[in-house]
């Protein structure tokens, strides 16, 4: 069973960087995109924020582009979101999700409900 699991959320005051991780398992990792997505409380779900492929592309929306950076380790199947810059609107709960077969820039056109894989959640919150 494909598992996703992120780590790292917290609550961090703002103006801070927090660095968000994605660990898969029983996946054949460099074959999938990988995405955060998030939900601030009483919104709907945004994203994808940002996407790395299996050959380490990566393509960002333009809401957070220059204020996050995602990176990704196949060999350790993870993949890292940093954000810069907090402020209280990057309160949510960010998700990662697994896209088979596409490229980053491919990816970024793609809803959140056809993307193959999900973890759980971590909760950011950002302290004013």
């Amino acid at each position: 069973e494909v598992q996703l699991a992120e780590s790292g959320g917290g609550l961090v005051q703002a103006g801070g960087s927090l660095t968000l991780s994605c660990a898969a398992s029983q996946i054949t990792f460099d074959e999938y995109a990988i995405g955060w997505f998030r939900q601030a409380p009483g919104k709907a779900r945004e994203g994808p924020l940002c996407i790395t492929d299996g050959g380490g592309r990566t393509s960002y929306a333009d809401s957070v582009k220059g204020r996050v950076f995602i990176s990704r380790d196949n060999a350790k199947k993870t993949v890292a979101l940093r954000v810069n810059n907090l402020g209280p609107q990057d309160t949510a709960v960010y998700y990662c999700a697994a896209l088979w077969a596409l490229t980053a820039p491919q990816a970024m056109g793609i809803p959140g409900d056809k993307w193959d894989y999900w973890g759980q959640g971590t909760r950011v919150t950002v302290s004013s």
